[in-house]
């Protein structure tokens, strides 16, 4: 929890409560349903939270009503932990595992979160559109755009940066970039956050216009 703290100094006392709450939540909800590995689970707030929020530190602030669609989900990385940041926004998370996409469920209501639904089944089911599209390594990134271009909206949402795709992603990008029509923009975490196993992880922003 002091990782998260040391990078964002200015939560809420909510904010704050709801991010120590993960931490039992997510011990009691992997021992029955292995949504994080058993041995990456004592690295939950570096490993996971951290991560997830990587996408927060890019996008900055963001505007009241602002929509964005977790795709794979699984236990809700990335979306719970932007939903904590950002409440003023909604979020719409999407995985085919149900028992995954039930930790996610269960863990926003313990710990009150208003601005999430959920939607157990494929992203090609889901016509709603959305300011932004975020995933955590779910696919290669030529699939995920040409999956979800459709779920991006053309009205401008305020944001500092125009609709599209954020992800999480490793390595090198080359082939996954390769047909994607939109400009593809990377951004090394380790600029970000200087937590070591980030070294090799990236944001990867896809503007959709």
């Amino acid at each position: 929890m002091q990782t998260i703290k040391k990078y964002f100094p200015n939560l809420t006392q909510l904010q704050t409560m709801q991010f120590e709450q993960l931490d039992q939540l997510y011990n009691h909800w992997n021992a029955a349903i292995n949504v994080i590995s058993r041995k990456d689970i004592q690295n939950l707030y570096p490993n996971h939270v951290l991560h997830s929020l990587a996408l927060a530190e890019f996008l900055g602030p963001l505007e009241t009503g602002t929509t964005l669609m977790d795709i794979g989900t699984g236990g809700g990385f990335p979306g719970i932990p932007l939903a904590i940041v950002y409440p003023q926004c909604r979020f719409h998370l999407i995985d085919r595992i149900g028992k995954k996409l039930r930790v996610a469920s269960e863990v926003a209501k313990e710990i009150g979160l208003k601005n999430v639904t959920f939607q157990h089944g494929d992203v090609g089911e889901c016509r709603e559109k959305f300011n932004y599209v975020v995933s955590r390594a779910v696919m290669p990134l030529n699939d995920l755009v040409r999956l979800v271009t459709k779920n991006i909206s053309q009205r401008d949402g305020g944001n500092t940066y125009a609709n599209g795709v954020v992800v999480l992603k490793g390595g090198d990008l080359t082939e996954e970039s390769k047909g994607i029509r939109f400009p593809v923009i990377e951004y090394n975490i380790n600029e970000l956050f200087a937590e070591p196993q980030f070294e090799t992880k990236k944001v990867v922003y896809v503007p959709i216009k």
